[in-house]
């Protein structure tokens, strides 16, 4: 994390990307473990099977709280304003994923200088998962 320059920063300035492991069941286990979801879909391979899918795959806000990872590993968490996505595709074991993100939009609100930045998984084919924005307050 950093402490970052409003102006210094241009439009279509990248993030840090953020590259993680390949997805694996122990990975779900974990996170299922820490957030409660134990939706058997994402941790019981007959169950998924039954569901129509391949095999378990990964939760939707497992990679939400990615992208939030890299939002804050970019700025405190403290000058979040908003922080939203879309779930665009599934995350399969073996993804490997990598959260961008890049600023769109420069602007000021309720007397703070804010940017606007796309942010995005996708995986090791360029394939998006999830897209969605988020809004910073930069001093």
């Amino acid at each position: 994390m950093s402490n970052l320059n409003y102006d210094a920063i241009q439009v279509g300035d990248a993030l840090p990307p953020l590259e993680l492991p390949p997805v694996d069941r122990k990975m779900l286990a974990l996170f299922a473990g820490a957030s409660g979801d134990h939706n058997a879909v994402h941790i019981d391979i007959d169950y998924a099977r039954r569901a129509g899918m391949p095999d378990v795959f990964a939760h939707g806000m497992l990679s939400m709280a990615w992208l939030g990872r890299l939002l804050t590993q970019w700025v405190d968490q403290r000058q979040l304003r908003q922080f939203g996505v879309r779930f665009v595709g599934i995350t399969h074991l073996g993804h490997r994923i990598a959260c961008t993100g890049r600023v769109v939009e420069k602007f000021e609100a309720a007397g703070e200088k804010r940017l606007r930045v796309e942010i995005q998984t996708a995986n090791q084919y360029g394939e998006p998962r999830v897209v969605g924005d988020a809004v910073i307050a930069l001093q």
